[in-house]
């Protein structure tokens, strides 16, 4: 048992950034927390996607950081800089959307100040095993040890190109690097897809808009109310039926409101450049905006998690206590909590910043009670 690291994170990305700034504010040392990933680089897949889709402005608010706790966010760290009191008033107002780069800024900033690097181990875990007091996690490579307390957060289990665009030539996701063809068909109709429609667009493209259903118009990824105490709470108290619905109703694509989608997409219609079709209709390229694959079935370490050890599912997800924890493999001795997109039977925003410190702070808390027990 790695007595002298008894918290380990499997996962590399944000999410796990957020965790160890976590545990670093919570008083544990680098040298008592492992980090396992492919790359040191904690936004290296996010800003690929970013970079791909010409992302400039984050979708979440101030409280979208990798810090540990919600305020300060980054609307005060834009006013120290501009010396300006306008971020802080824009946030007031839920309105308050850094760039790309402000966020990369800062999470270069986090990666150093909590010495993040000093924990990181180049490995990717494939297999998490209950061991008595803890958790042994291997590889292909090695073996990773056995630690009291584990957090997993893989990130997304891969691209979702639909099947009859799998072998298509004209056919590139939306998070690979491309460019843009004189006629272009987008499908999708989330967040990613209506950037790609102003992107090609932009780029003098003809573009349609592949989609059988209207998507919603919110300002985060979820209503907000569910990043509340008393909308968690709700939900929380609700059957496994009725939480099912509703994360599968979340899971439909949305993108903001506002002007800056709707009046480019307004004059390109006018001009014929811009219409919206059931069915592709032989354009030059395909944008596959379709995000990722969900549940966690498609995840080689969590589908195996739950096989091996006969975990509770529902659907698409691994059955978690409110605290994000896996409940049959926590109790005063060990902790195993999910982060991110797999985390959502806890916390239905689990996808987000935000979700990632729901899920480190339910972490946190149980580490705490096992070193003082």
């Amino acid at each position: 048992m790695s007595a002298s690291q008894p918290c380990a994170i499997v996962g590399g990305g944000l999410f796990a950034l957020v965790a160890y700034a976590t545990l670093r504010r919570g008083g544990l040392e680098p040298a008592e927390i492992a980090v396992f990933g492919r790359d040191p680089d904690p936004a290296a897949a996010w800003r690929e996607r970013a970079r791909s889709i010409r992302q400039r402005r984050m979708r979440s608010e101030s409280d979208g950081h990798c810090l540990p706790t919600t305020f300060p966010g980054l609307a005060l760290r834009s006013a120290r800089r501009r010396r300006s009191p306008l971020p802080l008033l824009q946030s007031v107002c839920d309105r308050y959307h850094p760039t790309v780069d402000e966020f990369l800024e800062h999470v270069a900033e986090v990666r150093e100040r909590s010495g993040w690097d000093e924990s990181f181990h180049r490995r990717r875990i494939e297999h998490v095993r209950a061991v008595d007091g803890g958790f042994e996690l291997s590889s292909g490579e090695a073996n990773g040890g056995a630690h009291p307390h584990v957090l997993v957060a893989p990130g997304h289990p891969g691209l979702n190109v639909p099947p009859e665009l799998a072998r298509d030539p004209r056919a590139v996701h939306a998070y690979r690097p491309h460019g843009y063809a004189d006629r272009v068909e987008v499908v999708g109709a989330g967040m990613a897809a209506a950037t790609e429609w102003l992107n090609a667009l932009a780029a003098g493209a003809s573009v349609v808009s592949v989609r059988r259903r209207e998507p919603e118009r919110r300002p985060l990824n979820l209503p907000r109310e569910l990043f509340s105490r008393r909308g968690l709470a709700g939900f929380h108290r609700s059957g496994e039926d009725d939480r099912l619905r509703l994360l599968r109703a979340l899971g439909r694509p949305s993108y903001p409101p506002g002007r800056e989608w709707d009046e480019p997409l307004e004059r390109a219609a006018r001009e014929g450049r811009f219409r919206v079709a059931a069915e592709l209709d032989g354009a030059d390229q395909v944008i596959c905006a379709t995000g990722f694959r969900k549940g966690f079935r498609h995840d080689r370490l969590l589908a195996r998690l739950v096989g091996d050890h006969g975990l509770g599912v529902a659907g698409d997800w691994i059955v978690l206590a409110p605290n994000s924890t896996v409940p049959a493999l926590t109790d005063a001795e060990r902790t195993l909590s999910l982060a991110g997109a797999p985390g959502q039977w806890a916390y239905p925003a689990a996808d987000t910043l935000a979700g990632a410190r729901y899920a480190a702070h339910g972490f946190l808390r149980k580490v705490e009670r096992w070193r003082t027990r």
